[in-house]
């Protein structure tokens, strides 16, 4: 019986350790200190933020680096900002709201190739208005 419980549970940490939610859970337990992680073209980082702290954070930020914001999407816990970069490439920042105090920003840079390096530029300014 205690086999199997540990089986389980060696399993199940498997699965969540492939999905990549450890390194999210511990960037959020360092108060949005860790490391971003580079997932399917996006960069995405969690602070312990206000969802409408990161929303303005990520909008000055885009003004700072002298990008106009050309639409805005917002729904319940969840704001989008499409923009352009200086060389032609889109940008697309969600913010996402995880708790009353952290929130998701991911970031990215590109359509068919994407840009890690513009994309860290990015979440860095993001990161000095929060």
């Amino acid at each position: 019986m205690v086999k199997r419980f540990f089986c389980v549970v060696v399993g199940c940490l498997f699965l969540v350790s492939a999905c990549g939610c450890i390194a999210m859970l511990a960037g959020a337990a360092a108060g949005g200190a860790g490391t971003a992680v580079w997932l399917s073209g996006k960069l995405t980082q969690v602070y312990n933020v206000p969802y409408e702290k990161a929303v303005k954070a990520s909008e000055r930020a885009l003004a700072a680096l002298k990008l106009k914001i050309i639409k805005e999407t917002s729904e319940a816990q969840v704001t989008q900002l499409k923009s352009e970069y200086t060389d032609g490439k889109d940008i697309w920042i969600d913010i996402k709201k995880v708790t009353d105090y952290s929130s998701k920003v991911e970031v990215r840079v590109g359509g068919v190739s994407y840009d890690k390096d513009a994309a860290a530029k990015i979440l860095k300014k993001i990161e000095r208005y929060l």
